[in-house]
């Protein structure tokens, strides 16, 4: 039996599917559904805590390659990464001004012999003559002046030669130690100028099999780094190796930029492979403490803070409670905090999940890898279900409101 629209049976029911569908939308979007939470249950293991830094890789000696004198290069003898021996020539400059001089060194030699060997038989024949009274004393003192002047001419023209000679040496340049060749700053033909001071040629690494790492640490971190020190890095070249090193020496010369102070951290590394090539970025890790079988907390956890926990005191308040009550730290805010303690130990609070109920406990927590947190005191026990956060409910009014309402 049909039943027309307009009538007042159909009117009464479609009135009661309105209604009804309007209470079951009104209980699916804003009836209340208790709490829900996620836990983890607090276990014991091991935590590590450190300090990290970029750093370069560098070789342990880099010698730069110079020369003392100024010309033109005429031959090349090695390229970037030639081994080299102690003495081996590198490159020749052109030596044709050098070793004119040289010759007209000789020369002048050549020349103050002569004038000694004048002055010496002046010498000889004005003591002869004295002897007999022909001439003066004055006239013998000039002679002897005359000998000592020739001998001092021809040893500076024995030294002008030795430079000279010295200088064209120069112009071979050749290795001052054993290694490989990282740097190669002229080409055949170029021109080099040592007027002013010493270009730089070549630089050559003595040994890359063993590196160094220079980090630069913050001042915040140097106080927990020590010599011997064993530290981890990696290289972007290398992104799923782990690489060790030693802490060599902390230079004490300190770099403020932007008022930030760093110090140099230097890390001997073994290369025995030579894969580490100097210049390479490496992300330094150093473990500073290190606590065995402690019971941990995710930082999670001490981040936490129900919805209707009481607000906070202000900061002259907690400052005020803290000095009464010793100096701890106390509270939700203290575990927020997931930067490094500055402290070995400092007061936190964490939520356990007991029977469906949240339970507050307050914890002394001591160091932290930025992902879970060692507890050195407090109510806390091995087993516990601490809550790391709220647990996402889906919006039932957005997916309700999505689907479109059917009366019938």
């Amino acid at each position: 039996m049909k039943i027309p629209l307009r009538s007042p049976l159909a009117l009464i029911l479609i009135g009661v599917a309105v209604i009804g569908a309007g209470i079951a939308v009104y209980w699916q979007v804003y009836a209340e559904t208790p709490q829900q939470y996620r836990s983890q249950t607090a276990e014991k293991g091991d935590i590590s805590q450190t300090v990290s830094a970029n750093g370069t890789i560098n070789p342990v000696t880099l010698v730069s390659v110079g020369t003392q004198v100024s010309g033109t290069v005429k031959k090349l003898y090695v390229d970037f990464n030639s081994k080299v021996q102690k003495g081996q020539i590198l490159l020749e400059l052109d030596d044709a001004l050098l070793a004119a001089q040289q010759k007209q060194s000789l020369a002048n030699v050549q020349s103050a012999k002569a004038s000694l060997e004048l002055a010496t038989a002046n010498e000889e024949r004005m003591r002869s003559l004295f002897t007999q009274e022909y001439v003066s004393r004055q006239e013998l003192d000039t002679a002897v002046q005359a000998k000592k002047a020739a001998e001092a001419q021809l040893q500076l023209t024995q030294a002008t030669v030795e430079k000279d000679r010295a200088n064209l040496a120069y112009s071979v340049i050749r290795s001052p130690v054993s290694g490989v060749v990282v740097d190669r700053s002229v080409d055949v033909g170029q021109t080099v100028a040592a007027s002013l001071q010493t270009p730089t040629l070549f630089k050559i690494a003595q040994d890359l099999s063993r590196m160094q790492i220079d980090a630069n640490f913050a001042e915040a971190d140097i106080g927990s780094i020590r010599i011997g020190q064993t530290v981890r890095f990696t290289v972007d070249a290398f992104p799923d190796r782990n690489f060790k090193g030693v802490v060599k020496l902390i230079r004490l010369n300190p770099t403020t930029v932007s008022n930030v102070v760093t110090y140099d951290v230097v890390i001997n590394v073994a290369n025995p492979e030579q894969i580490l090539l100097p210049g390479m970025t490496a992300y330094v890790n150093i473990a500073v403490a290190e606590r065995k079988d402690v019971l941990l907390v995710p930082n999670a956890a001490l981040r936490f803070k129900p919805a209707n926990a009481d607000v906070p005191k202000p900061a002259a308040i907690q400052q005020n409670d803290a000095q009464k009550s010793g100096g701890t730290r106390s509270g939700a805010s203290a575990g927020a905090n997931t930067v490094k303690p500055k402290r070995d130990a400092f007061s936190g609070k964490v939520y356990v999940l007991t029977k469906g109920e949240l339970k507050p406990v307050s914890v002394s927590l001591g160091i932290t890898d930025n992902r879970n947190t060692e507890i050195v005191g407090g109510d806390l026990k091995a087993g516990d279900q601490i809550v790391v956060g709220e647990a996402q409910v889906a919006d039932k009014s957005t997916s309700s409101s999505s689907r479109p309402m059917r009366l019938f």
